[in-house]
C-alpha cells in the first residue's frame, strides 16, 4: 500500500449550532486521486480547512508526513499545493507576475521560476493572458490562475476545494488531466466536490461526507455511483433523525 502524505485522525471542529466535522478519519497516499464528496453544507470546506492549518481541531489530529501538523517544519509546506474556496491572485498584476511570485513563495529557486511559468501558463492555456490584470479576468479564467498557482511548483500534497467551479469545459479537462498526470507521478490528491460524474472520473478512491462525519465510500468504477452516494446520505439522514 502506499504511503499516507496526509493523515486526519478523528478530527473535530464544530461551531454555532453543531455545523462543523465529527470525529472524521482521512488518508491521503502517494500516487492516488482521494475524493471528498457531499452535499452542500456537509463539511467538505471545513474539513479542508483543518487538513490545511487554517483552522485548529478542538480534539484529533492531523499529520502531514509524519508530521503533527502544529509542530510541522515551514520548509514542508513548500511542497504543498492548495486552493480552498477562492483563487487569490493579485488583482492589479498579470497572470505570469502573479505566478512568478507564487513560484517564488512556493521555494522554487530562481533560476527555474522563468520556466516552471511557462510550463504551467501553457499547461492551462493561460499564456493569452500573461499581462492582463488579473482582476480583469473572468471568474473561469482567475479559477485557472488559482489552480496554476497551486500546482507549479509540482507539490508532492496537492488539496483542492471544489476546483471545477467556473470552469468552462475545457478548464475542466485541463485540470482533470494535470491532476491524474501528477498522481501517476506520485503526487497525493484530495479534492472535494458535489459532482459525482466529474470526480469518479480521475479518483482511485471517493470518501463521502455527509453533516460534518464520514458515511461511507463509494467505487468510482461502480455502476449508478450517484444512487449510491444517495442511498448512503439518506441512510445517514435517517440514523440522525
Amino acid at each position: 500500500m502506499a504511503e499516507a502524505v496526509l493523515v486526519a485522525d478523528a478530527v473535530t471542529r464544530l461551531f454555532d449550532e453543531n455545523a462543523g466535522v465529527r470525529g472524521v478519519d482521512l488518508d491521503v497516499r502517494e500516487g492516488e486521486v482521494h475524493a471528498l464528496v457531499g452535499l452542500n453544507g456537509a463539511g467538505k470546506s471545513t474539513l479542508m480547512r483543518l487538513l490545511l492549518g487554517m483552522l485548529r481541531p478542538q480534539s484529533g489530529t492531523v499529520r502531514l508526513a509524519g508530521h503533527d501538523l502544529r509542530s510541522a517544519p515551514l520548509a514542508l509546506w513548500a511542497t504543498v499545493g492548495h486552493l480552498v474556496e477562492y483563487p487569490l491572485a493579485y488583482p492589479e498584476l498579470g497572470a505570469r507576475a502573479n505566478l512568478v511570485l507564487s513560484a517564488r513563495l512556493h521555494g522554487v529557486p530562481p533560476r527555474g521560476v522563468a520556466g516552471v511559468v511557462d510550463g504551467v501558463l501553457d499547461e492551462f492555456d493561460l499564456r493569452q493572458f500573461t499581462k492582463r490584470r488579473a482582476g480583469r479576468l473572468s471568474l473561469g479564467n482567475r479559477q485557472r490562475l488559482g489552480l496554476a498557482s497551486a500546482l507549479q511548483h509540482d507539490p508532492k500534497l496537492i488539496v483542492l476545494d471544489e476546483p471545477t467551479n467556473a470552469l468552462d469545459p475545457r478548464g475542466v479537462i485541463l485540470l482533470r488531466e494535470s491532476l491524474r498526470r501528477r498522481a501517476d507521478a506520485g503526487a497525493a490528491v484530495l479534492v472535494s466536490s458535489h459532482h459525482l460524474d466529474e470526480v469518479a472520473r480521475i479518483a482511485d478512491r471517493i470518501t463521502v461526507l455527509n453533516a460534518g462525519r464520514v458515511v461511507g465510500s463509494l467505487d468510482p468504477r461502480g455502476v449508478e455511483i450517484e444512487r449510491a452516494f444517495f442511498e448512503l446520505v439518506l441512510s445517514d439522514d435517517l440514523v440522525r433523525a
